[in-house]
This record gives C-alpha cells, structure tokens and sequence, in this order.
C-alpha cells in the first residue's frame, strides 16, 4: 500500500495501473489481489458485476463490494456528464465517446440520432427507438421528419448491441440505406452509422459502407 501511495504522491493517481487503483480502494493488496484474479484482471468486467456475485468473489464481502460499485457508477456518471457537454462533433470517434456511458451497459437496445448543423455543431439528441435485446424498430419517415423541424443538415445515427458484437447485421445494413436514401431526397446527409458494443464499435463511414 506505501508503495501505491508513494507512487500516487509523486506522479498522480493517473499513473496507477488497474490493479494498484483497486488496492487504493480496497485499502488491502490481498483482497484486491485475489479479486484481480476473480475478474479475469478486468475493471470493465468487474463494474458489470451484481453486488450479490461480486461479495463474494476473492472473499470481498458487501461493504467493500458496495465501495467498488459506487465508484464504477460515479465514474460513469462522471464520464456521460463529460460526454454530455459536447456541443461540436469532428470524427465519428467523438460520437462513440458520446454515446458509450449510456449505451454500453444497457440489456436491451436503444437507437440515438445526433442533428448537426452544417458546421457539425450538435442541435439535439434524440432517442428514436427502444427494443429488446435482438433488436428495435427504427422509423426512418420520423427521423427525416424531425432533421426537417430542427433545419438540420446533418445526421448520425447510433445504437448499441446488448450482445457484446461490434459488428452491423443484414438489418442495421438495411436501415443504414434506408435512412440515407430518405434523408438525400431533403439534402440531408447520413454522415455515419455508428454501433457501440463491449467489444468495440463499429462505423459504417470507416469500413467504407457510407458514400
């Protein structure tokens, strides 16, 4: 432990590894140890964790199980905060650290589109879909309709895979078109097709899938 705070003390607690950040919190290297092991050595796996599971792996017990999901959610909380105080957009990477604290623990599937103006200033965000864990049904006639309300002149559109895959389906493809093709006829562009997943993302303007 003097180790770890020497360590914070003299480079800041950003130059702490994973597992030396969880020995700060527990304040017990062996606990934190045997709880690094438990995870798979994964903080992102450990936040996912419901508290009954997590007490009891590597002995930790429900007081410090509840300290480590405190901090999990407040660094969320932290992180969709940040996120939510963008107001311009330059690379689709912007769009997924936008999305990724709200969308990436979800259980089902939500769909998002983000209205820019020309100069890719973000007029709103706006949930148009809410589904199950196989999927949901977007409305491609509303989405344009709203882009036409709010004088947008831009769209990206996002949605999460509750299964883990950052990879696009026949459907997302499908509706990928179908929501280009709509928006053209309003000189309206679909700049990207973004996917959030635990595993990753994917864009369908970097693998080449958006003209």
């Amino acid at each position: 432990m003097k180790q770890i705070a020497d360590k914070m003390a003299a480079r800041g607690i950003a130059a702490l590894d994973d597992r030396e950040l969880l020995t700060l919190l527990l304040e017990d290297e062996q606990a934190a140890d045997a709880l690094w092991q438990a995870s798979g050595e994964s903080l992102e796996r450990l936040a996912r964790t419901e508290l009954p599971r997590l007490r009891m792996l590597g002995g930790l017990g429900l007081r410090r199980a509840r300290l480590l999901l405190a901090a999990a959610e407040y660094g969320r909380r932290v992180a969709e905060a940040q996120s939510a105080a963008a107001e311009v957009i330059a690379t689709s990477d912007d769009v997924v650290r936008l999305f990724r604290p709200q969308l990436e623990r979800l259980d089902h599937e939500e769909c998002w589109v983000v209205y820019l103006t020309s100069s890719n200033r973000i007029i709103e965000r706006q949930r148009v879909s809410q589904g199950g864990v196989q999927g949901t049904v977007v409305d491609h006639r509303l989405i344009v309709k709203r882009a036409l309300e709010l004088l947008a002149t831009q769209l990206i559109l996002v949605h999460n895979h509750p299964s883990g895959a950052a990879e696009a389906s026949p459907q997302d493809r499908v509706l990928t078109e179908r929501i280009a093709r709509a928006a053209a006829l309003f000189d309206i562009r679909l700049l990207d097709h973004l996917i959030v997943a635990r595993e990753g993302d994917f864009s369908f303007l970097r693998e080449g899938l958006l003209k």
